[in-house]
């Protein structure tokens, strides 16, 4: 796949479950109480009581597991693609 390809992959992946997880909270995801909880499972006691300038900052200083995570995501969407699920 080439590289653009596969940015491109990326960012449709991302902005794919973005918009499944924010549904009601799309301009302001630190609102979002389903986001707030995948959140505080997945970094601890330091994503409690998120404000949007929290937010940003941690997105954006944990950016490399972020895109691993949704590189799992896509991986379990195209395989439950494959089953048929």
């Amino acid at each position: 796949m080439r590289i653009a390809a596969r940015a491109f992959r990326r960012v449709f992946v991302a902005l794919r479950y973005y918009w499944i997880t924010a549904k009601g909270f799309r301009l302001h995801p630190w609102d979002s109480p389903y986001i707030h909880w995948r959140m505080e499972t997945f970094y601890g006691t330091e994503a409690a009581n998120l404000d949007r300038r929290k937010y940003f900052q941690l997105m954006w200083r944990e950016r490399a597991r972020i895109r691993h995570f949704l590189d799992w995501v896509d991986e379990r969407r195209r395989a439950q693609r494959i089953r048929g699920v």
